[in-house]
């Protein structure tokens, strides 16, 4: 299957789509023995890679699903010193998060080094769904409830999606509620919260797909079971 040298390098986890371009441009990359320039494509399967002379090798695909902490950022490299979900996890692989929890969010992050499957993970289109146990702050009335199920506009162009919520329990002090979303809309469940008067005081997220956080402690991670992670590449029509 032809694909652009730099969505190659990127899968094949030796540096970001935008650093393999810059090399590429360098005149630094080769495939199959010629220098290749920015638009160029291969057959990922079959290209053999060499950048600066050393050759690309294909890694072993890495899947890891991680309980991240309250104040550890989903990002790779933190711009404010804290701590990120990359450097939770011991492999010397280069991985990425395969979505976004904010950094006062905790919860379920998958990473990986597919970054095929990481783009497929986050892309709205495959509907993946992800649930998140959020405790907010007073008693929000069922109209409330209600209005965030349709969907609504939470502001700087973004409308969401209808979504299923359910009510657990409900208090003058707090209430706590389930989401199910399949969007990844940034900060989404705050912001719609915030739009109907609210503030979120914990926001958890439990599943991603059929991975769940079940047996995981809070800032460990564990390689996601074959069985599970095809079961996952099947919703996402990676595998048949």
């Amino acid at each position: 299957m032809q694909e652009r040298i730099q969505k190659i390098m990127a899968n094949r986890g030796y540096c970001s789509r935008r650093r393999a371009e810059e090399l590429i441009a360098e005149g630094k990359v080769r495939v199959n023995g010629k220098l290749v320039k920015i638009g160029d494509s291969a057959d990922k399967n079959k290209c053999r890679i060499t950048v600066k002379g050393i050759k690309l090798k294909k890694p072993v695909r890495l899947y890891f699903a991680l309980n991240k902490p309250k104040g550890v950022e989903c990002t790779l490299n933190s711009t404010s010193g804290k701590e990120t979900v990359v450097s939770l996890v011991k492999t010397k692989e280069r991985i990425i998060p395969a979505g976004r929890l904010d950094v006062d969010s905790r919860g379920l992050i998958l990473l990986t080094n597919d970054g095929g499957f990481a783009n497929r993970v986050m892309h709205p289109s495959y509907e993946l769904d992800k649930v998140y146990k959020v405790k907010v702050k007073g008693e929000v009335p069922t109209e409330k409830i209600e209005l965030m199920r349709r969907g609504m506009d939470i502001g700087k162009g973004d409308i969401t999606s209808p979504c299923e919520i359910k009510l657990i329990k409900r208090s003058a002090d707090t209430t706590m509620l389930t989401f199910k979303i399949h969007e990844g809309k940034n900060r989404q469940i705050r912001r719609m919260i915030e739009k109907i008067g609210f503030k979120v005081i914990d926001l958890l997220r439990i599943r991603v797909g059929n991975i769940t956080l079940r047996g995981i402690a809070e800032g460990r991670y564990v390689e996601i079971k074959k069985k599970d992670l095809n079961n996952l590449k099947r919703k996402l029509k990676l595998i048949q």
